[in-house]
């Protein structure tokens, strides 16, 4: 007996050392979050990701030949960075790209001075340099537009009014105020939007006056945007005689966005009946011949729960008169950056994520999200025109959540739930590591006008991250100043370094995360009734 017990003890002893060292493993094993955050905030690279996509591949209008180099180049640096599946997914058709070229504007008479204005995109090439006199249109009626038959014709069209500025007198920039941010928090959940019929009459006058002016072919057609002051610029696309400019074929005239000043002071001088005299040269190029396009798939593999997926993105695509920088060159470095900390953590920790985490880059967004609402058609649900859900597919079933990234520069400041409580605590418990990078409100209110609403519209979990404003809305948000030189770095450190936090912890759940209840466009269209 005592041989027994003196046997035991030794045993025991032999043990203890054993159990110690495992329990010492355990401490020493690095925390992926703070993880996360040393590669995320102090080892960052989201900064030169963004001059990549900005200085060297901007811009990136959808179905431009810009756009594939910047494509070619994103799936270079992932495939570098040991991404794993990275190719292109198609979608279309699309229809024809566009390129400029060449674009000059002066007002010759009375008095010479440069115009700053930018060609609207998909706006045709001139024959070489053309001048002639501007004539404002100043109609409401059919009646009134007849008065301007045979009179546009050589002539460069002044389609809108004066509009009278302000100076401004608040910071351009602004952040989210601390009461602002409690009044998201406590928001209730978001109405349903019912089905609407608008009344036709302005759209049918519309339409009058785009006939009349196709049928009359002035030099070019001439606005000045809603907003912007200083000389900044906000252009997007030219409109058709019929179906959309992009189309292969289609008729469109050159159209033309002016700084809001030059527009001003032209219309008075014709307000004063003294003639106005403007040269232009247009060189443009119609490109992408087969009309499809393609988003920019990535992927690192799971684990035991590989076949399900965590989605992450930000749409690649921009519009022209800049290099697409907060919009959304921002979003798209962000979540390559999201990526790339992913990646390092697991390399540093020897952890693997679970479910498998899939990077997207989308196109087309800026005309009507496109890429992304191509995507979840083809993969994950049947939809009608509009992104409404008509049937799931059973991939459907395995994506756990999308996370989006497309307001600008600003830094996270928390989440848009999109009326699903049920993430609620899910997300505080995550957003808990980030209270010193002032991220802490979460709301029951949706977001709209970006990718997260394709799959939120199929009944995938996607959210669009609470972001300050910066000079997003009164500066850069498709205007000629969206340039890298407005992106500020400790936000973009801030945004990849809490979205791949948000990435990992989904990726590493038991279960995905929970889901809102979901109807098809024929089922919410027979509630609504």
């Amino acid at each position: 007996m005592k041989h027994f017990t003196l046997l035991l003890l030794a045993n025991l002893f032999i043990c203890l050392p054993v159990f110690a060292q495992d329990d010492d493993a355990k401490t020493d094993q690095p925390d992926p979050i703070e993880v996360i955050r040393k590669h995320g905030l102090e080892q960052s690279q989201v900064m030169d990701i963004a001059s990549w996509i900005t200085d060297v591949y901007g811009p990136r209008l959808t179905g431009s030949p810009m756009l594939d180099k910047a494509t070619d180049w994103a799936v270079k640096t992932l495939k570098s960075w040991g991404m794993k599946n990275v190719h292109l997914d198609e979608w279309g058709p699309f229809g024809r790209g566009w390129e400029l070229k060449h674009f000059e504007m002066h007002c010759e008479a009375p008095m010479y001075f440069p115009i700053i204005a930018y060609p609207k995109a998909w706006s045709p090439s001139t024959n070489g340099t053309v001048s002639g006199e501007v004539i404002y249109l100043d109609a409401a009626s059919e009646e009134e537009l007849e008065a301007y038959r045979g009179k546009l014709k050589g002539k460069f069209v002044f389609l809108d009014t004066l509009r009278a500025l302000k100076e401004w007198e608040k910071p351009l920039a602004e952040r989210f105020t601390a009461e602002e941010l409690l009044k998201k928090a406590n928001a209730g959940p978001p109405t349903p939007r019912p089905f609407r019929r608008f009344p036709r009459s302005g759209r049918n006058f519309y339409r009058t006056l785009r006939t009349f002016i196709y049928e009359e072919q002035p030099l070019a057609v001439i606005d000045r945007s809603y907003k912007g002051d200083y000389g900044t610029v906000f252009v997007s696309g030219a409109n058709a005689k019929e179906g959309r400019a992009r189309d292969e074929g289609a008729e469109v005239l050159p159209q033309v966005t002016m700084s809001v000043e030059h527009y001003n002071r032209i219309f008075r001088l014709l307000k004063k009946d003294i003639p106005v005299t403007l040269s232009m040269e247009i060189a443009a190029e119609y490109t992408n011949p087969d009309g499809m396009e393609h988003n920019i798939i990535a992927e690192i593999p799971g684990t035991d729960l590989s076949d399900e997926v965590v989605m992450f993105g930000a749409h690649f695509d921009s519009w022209h008169t800049a290099t697409g920088a907060t919009d959304n060159g921002a979003g798209s470095a962000v979540m390559m950056e999201a990526a790339r900390i992913l990646l390092k953590t697991i390399e540093e920790t020897g952890q693997k994520p679970r479910r498998t985490l899939r990077l997207a880059l989308w196109t087309g967004e800026e005309q009507g999200l496109y890429g992304s609402r191509g995507y979840v058609k083809k993969h994950l649900a049947e939809t009608d025109d509009l992104g409404n859900l008509q049937n799931v597919k059973p991939e459907q079933e395995k994506i756990s959540a999308y996370y989006n990234l497309d307001n600008g520069t600003g830094r996270i400041r928390g989440v848009y739930l999109q009326g699903n409580e049920a993430v609620r605590p899910i997300f505080r418990e995550w957003l808990s590591d980030f209270e010193d990078l002032d991220a802490t409100t979460l709301t029951l209110e949706n977001t709209g006008g970006t990718d997260h609403l394709a799959f939120h519209a199929v009944g995938i979990p996607g959210f669009q991250f609470i972001q300050d404003g910066v000079a997003y809305w009164s500066r850069t948000h498709h205007s000629n100043m969206d340039n890298y030189d407005h992106l500020v770095a400790d936000d973009l450190k801030q945004a990849a370094t809490i979205i791949a936090a948000f990435v990992w912890h989904t990726a590493m759940r038991d279960e995905k995360l929970p889901r809102r209840e979901m109807k098809t466009a024929e089922e919410a269209a027979s509630d609504g009734r």
